[in-house]
């Protein structure tokens, strides 16, 4: 039987490290305790939760249906896409093939991309970059006579981050289509970071901000240490120190936003998603927890049942 504690400590108080964005322990306590279908309760009726068993599924099929649509009703979809996702698009890919689905209609747009300390984008030759792994697991898994032209396909680069906002406005008539996502550790939306960069005192011209270069938090070099391109053993020095990134202007006109809480470490219990889902969902809105700001748009959001499972002090468990 495990000997979870659920109950916080009460004999120990501190004040969290000065990293830490979100740094209220009362609020991080109640919304700990959520857990299950509780999770799926929102003020707002817009933004609607589900706890599933496996929300990936759903995400190969919308990305898949929207363009679908596209071919048959030929007319322009344009989707904003997280990266590195080969479970996700290589099945979408597939079932383009299967289906003979013509994507000439079809714009992607990449959230983000690594650069380096001096601000310099990844190209995509770069192995661990996000636009290596979208050409490499969707655009080129996808057969060359119903591949999207690959003029349609767009990442952050060094010429065009400056109005990379504006290149997906424009594609989309306002807006991209859809927004498909999954926060980081830091509740981050793409590589939108609770960082100096990004964070403002009033929320609207918050939300109005458009894609940028800036440097990551602490927490997203560490996350990002844990992921199969820099090798899954905490090889923060692999990792760089800053991003390009979509705007949350991008996020907010965008017409469709799907949200999956779903990380878990390997198939196991542990899972930094798991607290930070529960932030993202019910804590306050503040740019300290970026994709909290997702509680104010129409959104559909999946979390799987893992992150929704409740938690505590295990002494019996270690790493």
């Amino acid at each position: 039987m495990k000997n979870i504690i659920f109950d916080p400590p009460t004999d120990f108080q501190f004040t969290p490290a000065d990293f830490v964005p979100f740094k209220d322990r009362e609020v991080c306590e109640r919304l700990r305790q959520l857990s299950g279908k509780e999770l799926e309760k929102h003020w707002n009726p817009e933004f609607n939760i589900k706890v599933i068993h496996n929300p990936h599924p759903i995400v190969i099929g919308h990305i898949f249906n929207k363009i679908k649509e596209s071919f048959e009703q030929n007319k322009k979809v344009t989707l904003i896409l997280g990266n590195p996702e080969p479970e996700t698009y290589i099945p979408v890919a597939e079932l383009i093939n299967y289906h003979k689905i013509d994507c000439k209609n079809v714009h992607i747009f990449a959230m983000d991309e690594w650069a380096d300390q001096d601000g310099n984008i990844a190209p995509e030759t770069y192995q661990s970059g996000f636009a290596h792994s979208l050409l490499k697991y969707f655009v080129y898994q996808i057969d060359e006579k119903l591949r999207m032209p690959l003029e349609n396909v767009n990442y952050p680069t060094n010429k065009n981050i400056k109005d990379y906002s504006k290149m997906i406005t424009d594609c989309g008539e306002g807006g991209a289509d859809c927004c498909y996502s999954s926060p980081g550790w830091t509740g981050h939306m793409a590589f939108i970071d609770p960082c100096e960069e990004f964070i403002r005192e009033n929320m609207d011209e918050y939300l109005h901000q458009e894609a940028r270069i800036l440097s990551l938090h602490p927490l997203t070099v560490a996350q990002n240490s844990l992921h199969g391109v820099f090798g899954q053993s905490g090889n923060i020095a692999a990792v760089p120190p800053k991003a390009a990134t979509i705007g949350p202007i991008d996020v907010l006109n965008a017409r469709e936003r799907i949200e999956i809480h779903a990380l878990l470490t390997n198939g196991t219990f542990s899972s930094w998603q798991r607290m930070t889902s529960r932030l993202v969902l019910h804590g306050p809105v503040t740019p300290m927890v970026p994709s909290s700001m997702l509680q104010l748009m129409k959104t559909q959001v999946y979390v799987s049942r893992e992150i929704a499972q409740p938690f505590g002090c295990d002494e019996l468990l270690g790493y």
